[in-house]
């Protein structure tokens, strides 16, 4: 990986973690979603850097920060990245497994969240995991832990790789090296020492109670469960736009990176103010 000067890091809570810092304008802070890491985002943020001040990073134990993944703890990282880079007004935009972080975040800070984008949200109702659910292709994490035991983390990273929630429709290389690249940073630790795993939406988080206007993301191609999840989490809250990104699963800003970006730049420009 190339040395970018955009990129640091901060210690919250005994982990140290990367971030990167880039662009001018209303801050969009942009949260990935599980066993990837802060350059899923590459495009976006060269899409979005020239009108807003774009910050993104690995969550806690992901890509290159350290520390023990727990979901519990990850909208307090976000605060500690607030914190740290006195952040007092920002959108924020997070995929999957990070959609959960970014509606605790606004369920519990004081500080003013503009708006939110939730790409790909899981069923807000189920763990933050599902163990054993081929139906529907949530993340069955006991076989990735007995995969790991038997053949190692390279095995872990192939079958992954593999799985309908991380297989791309696109057949754009770069696209492609990318998340290639992305999976093998994926250092597997919330499967060596045990995933911390939310419970049922409590009144913490429930999305009745954020005002804040949202938009609601999935890709057409992405799983019925998600698909359905993005349906009713747009009718649950109180004021929410919902979007299908045509030709895209569920890493829809890497299937279709054109309509992607300019539903999330116009939803922004419409709810930050922009020095257009």
């Amino acid at each position: 990986m190339s040395a970018d000067s955009t990129e640091r890091n901060f210690t919250a809570d005994g982990a140290r973690l990367r971030y990167r810092d880039e662009g001018i304008g209303p801050v969009v802070l942009l949260v990935h979603g599980w066993a990837l890491d802060l350059e899923m985002w590459d495009g976006l943020a060269r899409a979005l850097r020239e009108e807003f001040r774009v910050v993104r990073l690995d969550r806690r134990g992901f890509g290159l920060s350290s520390g023990r993944p727990a979901i519990e703890r990850d909208a307090a990282d976000l605060d500690a990245l607030c914190r740290h880079l006195a952040l007092a007004d920002v959108a924020l935009l997070g995929m999957s497994q990070g959609a959960r972080a970014v509606l605790g975040l606004a369920m519990r800070t004081e500080r003013r969240i503009s708006c939110l984008v939730l790409d790909g949200p899981p069923d807000l109702d189920r763990g933050a995991v599902c163990e054993e659910d081929a139906t529907y292709g949530d993340v069955p994490l006991s076989r990735y832990r007995a995969l790991l035991r038997m053949e190692g983390m390279d095995a872990v990273r192939r079958e992954w790789a593999m799985h309908p929630l991380m297989r791309l429709r696109t057949l754009d290389p770069d696209a492609r090296r990318l998340l290639n690249a992305i999976l093998g940073r994926y250092p597997g630790n919330d499967l060596l020492e045990g995933a911390a795993v939310a419970g049922p939406t409590d009144e913490r988080v429930r999305p009745e109670a954020i005002a804040t206007p949202t938009l609601v993301i999935t890709g057409e191609h992405d799983l019925p469960r998600r698909v359905r999840a993005g349906d009713v989490l747009a009718r649950r809250l109180p004021v929410a736009e919902r979007v299908v990104i045509s030709g895209a699963g569920h890493l829809s800003n890497l299937d279709n990176p054109v309509a992607y970006h300019n539903r999330v730049r116009a939803f922004l420009r419409r709810h930050l103010s922009t020095p257009l």
